[in-house]
């Protein structure tokens, strides 16, 4: 029985043994799966992470480009407004320069009517001294 009694600890000793090289090994390979899906997730993260940074940047490119037209644009209606801000000066010089002499033709023309009156009031007082 002193055997017996002996060789169940053995069998027992060699038992927890066992269980604590499967725990060991199933630990390792939880450990192996673990580092294996923290890997993956990582590279997953850094995959999503290119792909968003590349949209954004797609669509800030765009934008850029954009801004950069509508500048473009800006300074050509400028340059037309300030074309069409000369001419129109230029036409306002003319207009007001036709007006003026148009103010002087019926200046000219008033003038000359009153001329004609008083040259007919004369004629009319000569002819009325001359006929007494």
């Amino acid at each position: 029985m002193d055997r017996s009694y002996q060789e169940e600890p053995v069998g027992l000793e060699a038992s927890l043994l066992q269980m604590i090289n499967d725990h060991n090994h199933a630990s390792a390979i939880l450990r192996e799966r673990t580092e294996k899906a923290k890997k993956e997730a990582i590279q997953t993260a850094v995959r999503v992470s290119d792909l968003l940074v590349n949209a954004l940047n797609g669509g800030v490119q765009e934008v850029f480009i954009n801004e950069k037209r509508i500048e473009m644009e800006i300074r050509a209606v400028a340059a037309t407004i300030m074309q069409f801000t000369k001419q129109t000066d230029q036409w306002l010089t003319a207009s007001h320069a036709i007006n003026t002499a148009v103010k002087e033709i019926g200046d000219f023309e008033n003038w000359m009517k009153i001329m004609e009156l008083e040259c007919k009031s004369i004629s009319a007082a000569i002819c009325n001294i001359h006929q007494e």
